[in-house]
């Protein structure tokens, strides 16, 4: 897709195509974990956004907040975390891709694996939010690295399909 001068992007459906993105390639990324769980119960005992959210100085009792459903006990703290960061990366890549669409080679699975590489090999472990990339299991680098495919590859179908619509 390359832009002309009578195409313009428009800005707000761009927005709301990666806003529902988000939040729907969020849903999969959990669903993903529960098949393939990145981490043992003993290191998700306190999970990365629970504790990226301690290192900024949020209190335990806010971080480490649950809801009950079901008779579980549900991380709401890690959930708010886990599906904005979800939306915000969502909403980036559809309006990234609207004005460079080379974004989108590989249908976002290059995009989601980049953002994989910068935060949980890069960026997290320097911020020791997780262990060091060599200290990590192998099953939470397949996990994390397939998972964020999945994640990726749902944000460039839903986003694009979505603002297709609104556009059209």
């Amino acid at each position: 897709m390359k832009l002309t001068k009578a195409q313009k992007v428009d800005l707000k459906a761009a927005i709301v195509a990666g806003t529902a993105a988000g939040i729907v390639s969020g849903f999969v990324k959990l669903g993903w974990e529960n098949v393939l769980p990145p981490r043992t119960p003993k290191r998700d005992a306190v999970n990365p956004p629970q504790t990226l959210m301690e290192q900024f100085g949020i209190p335990k009792k806010i971080t480490r907040g649950t809801y009950t459903y079901s008779e579980q006990k549900m991380p709401w703290a890690s959930f708010l975390m886990h599906f904005g960061f979800s939306t915000s990366f969502a909403i980036i890549y559809e309006v990234l891709s609207e004005y460079k669409p080379f974004i989108r080679k590989g249908s976002g699975a290059i995009f989601g694996l980049a953002i994989w590489v910068a935060f949980h090999i890069g960026i997290m472990p320097m911020m020791k939010t997780v262990p060091s990339p060599k200290d990590q299991p192998t099953e939470e680098h397949i996990s994390e690295a397939l998972g964020h495919i999945a994640w990726m590859w749902t944000n460039d179908i839903v986003g694009r399909e979505l603002y297709r619509r609104l556009t059209k």
